[in-house]
């Protein structure tokens, strides 16, 4: 590592608009992950409150080591990144702790981690180098059949906690990255309908016959019941139905924070992680939830920019792969809470209380900055 607090140009050619919208973010994630855990009438829940603010301090830190860190260095380290998420990956299945019917985390005294939060930047970080030494070699199927291989093993590991969600952002992250390398466009944009019209088919015929799936029950009502909740309102659809109302309920300029029925009332279910943006929405209303999107745009356009302005195709592809994830993951979180995409469990970026997430995303804007404070020679 190199340390560079002491030249004036790396300070300069910081990404201050990066910088304050993450800190926005977080700083909003704070006051969201409050009202959600306040009970009416009682006690505030301070200890999630105060854990968040743990891993935001956590997550700075990783933001500040990965700034520091010459982003181009990352790859000398791909291969032990790979193997290590492996590792991690294969040992959550085997000693992880379960909650809400899947194996993700791995307990370490008190604090317990979800290693496939972690797995999502290091396989950008070990893509990236992969896809670097195949620029302009990605034109046929059959060239993209090693990159398939080299994501694949991650994906079928995550599968079986069984984590559906991440195993879309994967996919997501991929897609982007490929994009970016120089991948045929029409071949990826016919392989990706035709894996989402394989994918309907198959979970159409699973319940239309009974043909094998590799999900579970819960995950293929999840992906079905969005489209019609009030089939089952009081179990699969409830989920849905109590977001939308909560969303709708908030109005113009929302009912107040602290002062949202849904969220107080706890009609809104997991409202601090996943359906925390129906918490803001109820009490920020259509202004707030306009500001919030203000704020990712605003983020995603940054990160869009240092990809484009890279130095180096590494660099172009990490942040084109991080970018990738932010963006699917705002899209589906947002999406699944106005009930307009399946409820896959992905939490809101900066937003959503959670260390592991919180820590990776914190890092990855690290690495952004990185490659942007790097985008020219920097003479010490």
């Amino acid at each position: 590592m190199k340390l560079m607090l002491g030249s004036r140009r790396f300070i300069k050619n910081l990404d201050y608009t990066l910088l304050l919208v993450a800190a926005v973010l977080v700083a909003l994630s704070l006051v969201a992950v409050s009202s959600a855990t306040h009970a009416p009438g009682g006690p505030q829940n301070l200890h999630l409150v105060r854990m968040q603010a743990v891993w935001i301090l956590l997550g700075s830190v990783a933001l500040v080591t990965m700034l520091l860190f010459n982003y181009e260095d990352l790859a000398r380290y791909h291969r032990l990144l790979y193997i290590v998420n492996l590792v991690f990956l294969t040992a959550v299945l085997i000693a992880g702790r379960e909650s809400l019917g899947a194996q993700r985390w791995i307990q370490l005294g008190p604090f317990s981690f979800q290693p496939s939060e972690f797995a999502k930047l290091i396989i950008i970080i070990t893509l990236a180098n992969f896809l670097a030494h195949r620029e302009g070699e990605l034109k046929t199927l059959r060239d993209l059949l090693p990159v398939f291989a080299y994501v694949g093993v991650p994906i079928l590991l995550i599968m079986k906690q069984p984590d559906l969600g991440t195993s879309l952002v994967f996919l997501a992250i991929t897609w982007g990255m490929l994009f970016m390398a120089g991948a045929n466009p029409r071949l990826l944009a016919g392989l990706g309908l035709g894996g989402v019209t394989a994918a309907v088919g198959w979970v159409w015929a699973h319940l239309s016959y009974g043909i094998w799936i590799p999900l579970k029950d819960y995950q293929i009502n999840r992906l079905t019941i969005f489209l019609n909740p009030w089939v089952d309102p009081h179990r699969d659809g409830y989920n849905v139905i109590q977001s939308q109302i909560a969303i709708g309920s908030g109005g113009l300029w929302g009912k107040g924070l602290y002062q949202g029925t849904q969220s107080q009332y706890n009609f809104l279910p997991i409202q601090h992680t996943d359906f925390i943006f129906s918490v803001l929405a109820e009490e920020l209303g259509l202004i707030g939830g306009i500001l919030l999107l203000t704020l990712y745009f605003v983020l995603l356009y940054r990160g869009a920019r240092i990809a484009a302005q890279a130095r180096d195709t590494f660099g172009t592809l990490l942040a084109a792969g991080i970018v990738s994830m932010l963006v699917f993951h705002i899209l589906v979180n947002i999406g699944m809470n106005a009930g307009i995409m399946p409820v896959t469990g992905i939490p809101l970026p900066l937003i959503s209380y959670g260390g592991s997430a919180m820590i990776m995303n914190l890092a990855a804007l690290g690495i952004l900055l990185s490659i942007w404070v790097r985008r020219q020679k920097i003479v010490f």
